[in-house]
Parts: C-alpha cells; sequence; structure tokens
C-alpha cells in the first residue's frame, strides 16, 4: 500500500490534512493547486490507474463519484466544479495511484471539454 506518496498517507506515514475520510477513500488539498480549490480524491485501495481497474472494483470507482459529490458540497463548490481523472503519464498522471482532481473557484472556459 505505502508504495506511493497516497499510499504513505494512506497509512499515516506521512502526515496530511485529511478534508474528507470514510472507509474507502480519503481527500486531501492538492499541494500544487490549479485553481483556488484543487482536492484529491483518494482510495485507500491502490489501482495505479484508471484502465488498470477491475469489474469487481465497480462499486469503489461508484463511491468514489459519489465522495466527490460530498466533498464538492461540503467546500461549498457544489454548484460549480470539475471532476478529472488523469490515466497514465502522458495524461499527466504522476502518483500511479488512481485520484480524482476536484477543481473550482474559478471560471472555466468552453472548448472541446464543455457539455
Amino acid at each position: 500500500m505505502s508504495e506511493t506518496i497516497f499510499g504513505k498517507i494512506i497509512a499515516g506515514e506521512i502526515p496530511a490534512e485529511l478534508l474528507y475520510e470514510d472507509d474507502h477513500c480519503i481527500a486531501i488539498n492538492d499541494i500544487a493547486p490549479q485553481a483556488p480549490v484543487h482536492v484529491l480524491v483518494i482510495p485507500k485501495q491502490c489501482i495505479p490507474r484508471l484502465v488498470d481497474a477491475q469489474a469487481d472494483d465497480q462499486q469503489l470507482l461508484g463511491h468514489l463519484l459519489l465522495a466527490a459529490g460530498k466533498v464538492a458540497e461540503q467546500l461549498g463548490v457544489g454548484d460549480a466544479f470539475r471532476l478529472i481523472i488523469n490515466n497514465g503519464a502522458g495524461a499527466g498522471q504522476t502518483v500511479f495511484h488512481l485520484h480524482l482532481h476536484i477543481i473550482a473557484g474559478r471560471e472555466f472556459a468552453e472548448g472541446h471539454m464543455a457539455g
């Protein structure tokens, strides 16, 4: 579990301010925020990348989305936020322990990701 920085945080080996915690995940502030609100939702179970998830991870993946919504509401940004998962180094993933980015607190440009 503790091979990545997130595993070490979950194991209590590295201190971090937990914004949210339940039996399946934690939420912490990103150390290099890209917006006024930039929080990571991290499963306690290590799945390196989204494409590494298996069918039996379906319930956990759904739980992460629900937890992200709860965290966004708790932070007061429930009406407008982006949820991002980077999959692989080519997509900007730097820690190979699946995590969701909640990004909010600024206007987002319209474009190909608008919808």
